[in-house]
């Protein structure tokens, strides 16, 4: 079971709300937390205050359609995972729906049993877009730009020269090492590194490695001296200074700080 998540339920009907939560709350048996609204307009208000995991909501209330409700958390940066429900097999509401991101579209009455497996299935969707933001967010943008300009493509000589800081990241690499293997002088290959990659091979090198590092905390539980070792650095000591300088704080603490906010 999935466990520490919040299920905000949203329906104008109070047996249906009750109802849904009532299960919920048996099967879930205090791990998570499931809250209820009675208003598409009342249930914005809520997840303007709180983020939650999943949104379960009917499609057709008052005022405020479980539609308009998708719609106006859209932006939210916290949005979460979202099923619908409805007593009418509409596939205009279906189609709608799948289109702002819903991930289920249930038809009232709904069996318990359905509603299980779909909760379920949802919150760990949830989890894997979690995980998947948070690897987005990990990435040095300097980095980013330097796909962008590969994109555009670049000298083949340089694209050489990432290939192999890719596949050597854990070994003793100098820019001197690899213009002789391009048979290119050190000082013409620095000067036309950092034209066609927009930083030199220095910092490249070393953001491609804190990058890999940051990966590695938080898909791993190697030790700090293990991934220092893994990401090309001799002592764990100068490894979590250059961790430092470029991500501001420590390797620890960067495993704890996203280990952290995954488990909210």
């Amino acid at each position: 079971m999935i466990h520490d998540k919040t299920i905000l339920i949203v329906d104008d009907e109070p047996r249906t709300r009750e109802g849904i939560r009532k299960t919920l709350e048996g099967w879930s048996a205090g791990r998570n937390h499931i809250q209820t609204a009675e208003s598409g307009v009342e249930a914005v208000e809520w997840l303007k205050k709180k983020p939650a995991d999943l949104l379960i909501t009917d499609v057709r209330m008052p005022e405020f359609s479980g539609l308009s409700l998708i719609e106006a958390i859209q932006h939210f940066s916290n949005k979460p995972v979202v099923l619908i429900m409805s007593g009418h097999a509409d596939f205009q509401y279906a189609q709608q729906a799948m289109k702002l991101g819903v991930v289920e579209y249930m038809l009232k009455p709904i069996d318990k049993e359905q509603l299980l497996q779909t909760v379920e299935k949802a919150l760990k969707f949830s989890e894997q877009q979690r995980r998947i933001q948070t690897m987005q967010e990990m990435v040095d943008p300097k980095l980013l730009d330097v796909k962008e300009r590969g994109e555009q493509r670049l000298n083949s000589q340089i694209s050489e020269a990432l290939t192999y800081v890719d596949t050597h990241l854990g070994e003793h690499v100098t820019m001197r090492e690899i213009a002789d293997l391009l048979h290119l002088n050190s000082s013409y290959f620095s000067v036309l590194f950092k034209e066609q990659i927009g930083i030199n091979f220095i910092e490249y090198l070393t953001r491609k490695r804190i990058q890999r590092a940051k990966e590695l905390l938080v898909q791993t539980t190697m030790p700090i001296s293990e991934i220092a070792e893994q990401v090309g650095y001799q002592t764990d000591k100068y490894f979590i200074t250059v961790f430092k300088s470029l991500e501001g704080l420590s390797p620890s603490k960067y495993r704890h700080s996203l280990s952290e906010r995954n488990n909210k």
